[in-house]
C-alpha cells in the first residue's frame, strides 16, 4: 500500500500515519516545555530572565507547525504555572488582558471579517476587484504579488493601523489572489511585507508620531533616514522571496483557496478581469470607496490610532449596504454572519493578550534593563544607539507609541550628552519599536496577515521576516555609523 493518500483533486498527501510522529513530537515539546515552567516556576521569583522560558516555548512550537491555538495555549499555561497568580490577580490579568492592544487586533479582525461579508453581499467587493484587476489585467502572475504588496501598503499607510488596514483589505486582495492562483502563503507574505512597510510610512500612526516628539525630528527627516530605507529593503526582499514563496507552495493542495463556484460577471474560470459591473454593485463600491476616504481623513485628523478601526469598520460597512441597496435587516444579519466566523481570531488574540500579560507579570524584561542598561553610559555614542535599539526590539515586544516614550526617558538624557543627532535617534527609535515586527518570534501583527489571508503555515511569515530584519539591521547600523 502507498504510505501517501491522494486527495480529493488527486494530488497526494501525507496519511495520518505520517503525520501522527510529527504530532506526538510537537505535543512532546509542549508538554516538556509546559513541565520545565512549572518546575521553574517553584524554584524563582520576579522579577526573572526565566521569565523567557513560555516566549521561547511559543516560538520553538510555531516553528514546528503547532496549531496556533494549542501553541498559544501551551505558552499561556507554561507562564501562568511559573507566575502562579493567586484568584485576584489571575482576575485582574484577564481583566487587563480584554484591555489590551493585542485583544483589539482580534476585535478588529472580527469586524473586519463582518465588513468582509457586507462587501460581499452588495457586490461592493466584486466591483472593487474588477477596479483593482483591470490594469493588471495580462500581466502575469509575477506582478501581481507586488500588486497586493502595494495595495497593502497604501491603505495601511492611509489608516495608521495594520490589523484595520488588512481587514478592509483582505475582502478585495483574496479573491484577486484566488482567480490568479496566488497561494496562500504567497497571499499572506505580501500582505504582511506591504502592510509592516504600510506602517513604518504611516505619518500618523502612534508609533511614528511618537518616534517623532522622542527624536525631535521632521516626518521628512523621519522618511529620510527612517522608514523609506526599510521600505525599500521590505520591496527588494518582496521581489525575490514573492515568486520563491509562491513556487514552493504551489504544489500543496492545502495551499490554494477554493476554487470559484462559477464565473464572475460573466468571464470564464481564472479569467484576470471581470468584464461587467451592476449599477448597484457599482453604487455599493462607491459608498465603500467614500467612506472608506472619510474615514482616513478622520483619522489623520483625530490620531486615534489602532481605537479607529472600530469604529470605522461599522460604519465602512453601513455605508456599503446603505449604498447597495441592502435593507437594515439584512445588512445587520451578514454582518453578524462575517462577525460569527472571526470569533475563532478573537479568541485566539484574547488568549496571546493574556499570555503577553502573565509574561509581563515575570518581568523577564526588568532584568535585561538592569542588566545592560548600566553599561550603555561606557559606550561610544554608536555603540550606545545600537544597545538602545537593541534593549527596544528585544526587551520591549510589541514595542509601541508608550514603550518609544519609555525608552526616550530612560536613555534620552545620556544620549543626548553623548552627542546624538536628531537623525541618530529616529533610527534608534525607529528599530526599537518596529524590528520586533519582523522577528525574532511571531507577533500580532504577523498573524494578522496570516489570519486575514487565511493562510496555514505561520513558519513561512517567520523566516520572511527574518528575510527583511537581517538586511535592514545592516543598513540601519551603516547609517547609525555614518550618523554618530
Amino acid at each position: 500500500m502507498s504510505a501517501v493518500a491522494p486527495d480529493r483533486s488527486g494530488a497526494a498527501r501525507p496519511t495520518a500515519d505520517q503525520r501522527a510522529p510529527s504530532r506526538r513530537w510537537s505535543s512532546a515539546m509542549a508538554v516538556g516545555g509546559v513541565l520545565a515552567a512549572a518546575v521553574a516556576g517553584m524554584a524563582v521569583r520576579p522579577p526573572t530572565v526565566w521569565g523567557l522560558l513560555p516566549i521561547v516555548l511559543y516560538a520553538v512550537l510555531t516553528l514546528a507547525g503547532v496549531q496556533m491555538a494549542r501553541a498559544t495555549g501551551a505558552a499561556l499555561l507554561a507562564a501562568l504555572l511559573m507566575a502562579r497568580p493567586g484568584p485576584g490577580e489571575l482576575l485582574s490579568l484577564g481583566l487587563h488582558s480584554l484591555a489590551d492592544q493585542v485583544a483589539l487586533i482580534g476585535l478588529v479582525a472580527l469586524l473586519g471579517t463582518a465588513l468582509g461579508e457586507v462587501l460581499t453581499a452588495t457586490g461592493a467587493a466584486g466591483a472593487l476587484v474588477g477596479a483593482v484587476l483591470r490594469p493588471l489585467a495580462g500581466r502575469g502572475a509575477r506582478v501581481l504579488p507586488l500588486a497586493l504588496w502595494g495595495t497593502c501598503l497604501v491603505l495601511v499607510f492611509a489608516l495608521g493601523t495594520l490589523a484595520g488596514a488588512l481587514a478592509v483589505a483582505a475582502p478585495l486582495v483574496v479573491p484577486i489572489a484566488a482567480r490568479a492562483g496566488l497561494t496562500r502563503s504567497t497571499t499572506a507574505a505580501a500582505m504582511f511585507l506591504g502592510g509592516c512597510s504600510g506602517l513604518a510610512l504611516a505619518p500618523f500612526a502612534g508609533s511614528n508620531v511618537a518616534v517623532l516628539e522622542a527624536a525631535g525630528t521632521s516626518y521628512g527627516g523621519y522618511l529620510l533616514v527612517g522608514a523609506l530605507p526599510l521600505t525599500v529593503v521590505s520591496l527588494v526582499v518582496a521581489r525575490i522571496a514573492l515568486p520563491l514563496i509562491q513556487r514552493r507552495t504551489a504544489l500543496r493542495p492545502d495551499e490554494h483557496y477554493p476554487a470559484p463556484a462559477g464565473p464572475v460577471h460573466g468571464a470564464p474560470a481564472g479569467a484576470a478581469l471581470p468584464p461587467a459591473v451592476t449599477g448597484r454593485e457599482r453604487r455599493a463600491a462607491g459608498a465603500f470607496a467614500a467612506a472608506l476616504g472619510s474615514c482616513v481623513v478622520a483619522a489623520a485628523l483625530t490620531r486615534t490610532g489602532a481605537l479607529f478601526p472600530l469604529a470605522a469598520l461599522p460604519l465602512m460597512a453601513a455605508a456599503t449596504a446603505l449604498g447597495g441597496g441592502l435593507r437594515p435587516g439584512a445588512a445587520v444579519r451578514r454582518f453578524a454572519a462575517g462577525a460569527r466566523r472571526g470569533l475563532p481570531t478573537l479568541v485566539l488574540f484574547l488568549t496571546l493578550a493574556a499570555f503577553f500579560r502573565a509574561v509581563e507579570v515575570l518581568r523577564p524584561y526588568d532584568v535585561l534593563m538592569e542588566r545592560f542598561g548600566g553599561h550603555a553610559a561606557e559606550l561610544p555614542p554608536l555603540g550606545f544607539a545600537v544597545v538602545v535599539a537593541l534593549l527596544g526590539w528585544l526587551a520591549v515586544p510589541g514595542a509601541t507609541a508608550a514603550h518609544v516614550v519609555l525608552l526616550h526617558k530612560v536613555f534620552g538624557p545620556l544620549g543626548d550628552s553623548l552627542g546624538l543627532s536628531p537623525a541618530a535617534w529616529t533610527v534608534t527609535y525607529l528599530w526599537g519599536s518596529k524590528a520586533d515586527t519582523y522577528g525574532p518570534f511571531p507577533n500580532p501583527n504577523m498573524l494578522a496577515a496570516h489570519g486575514f489571508a487565511g493562510a496555514r503555515r505561520l513558519r513561512v511569515l517567520v523566516l520572511l521576516g527574518w528575510s527583511v530584519l537581517l538586511p535592514a539591521a545592516a543598513v540601519y547600523l551603516v547609517l547609525l555609523t555614518v550618523l554618530t
